[in-house]
């Protein structure tokens, strides 16, 4: 079975530089190992970054240990659906990949939500409207 987007679409790649996913497979693909739900594709900015570390989830700094390379803005990479959540409450939100945030996503953050941060345009733009 292929691993779905939130449009109903394939999963797209959200990013390989730096190397992204849960299973560092540069997609957002999520399973029973990932607890956090590593599901929302991004494209971080200094604020979302910020915001992350003012709630102690510093997404800046390298751990090679954990296979992270730390993030600048202009990244995309798959961020915790709940993380993301909480971003957008507070204000501070990254745009996201529509094609490249797996389904699971909306179990946490809803469809309307996930559209006013959308950064890529899909071929079908009726899901959009």
């Amino acid at each position: 079975m292929t691993d779905r987007n939130v449009l109903g679409g394939p999963l797209e790649e959200c990013g390989t530089d730096p190397l992204t996913g849960f299973y560092r497979d540069g997609c957002c693909s999520t399973g029973p190992e990932d607890l956090g739900s590593h599901t929302v594709c991004t494209v971080v900015t200094a604020e979302f970054l910020e915001h992350q570390k003012s709630i102690g989830n510093d997404l800046v700094t390298p751990r090679p240990e954990n296979n992270f390379p730390g993030l600048q803005p202009g990244d995309r990479w798959c961020v915790v659906a709940v993380r993301w959540l909480h971003a957008h409450e507070d204000g501070a939100a990254a745009p996201v990949v529509l094609a490249a945030t797996h389904e699971n996503a909306l179990e946490v953050v809803p469809m309307e939500t996930l559209r006013k941060y959308a950064v890529d345009v899909p071929d079908d733009v009726s899901d959009l409207l």
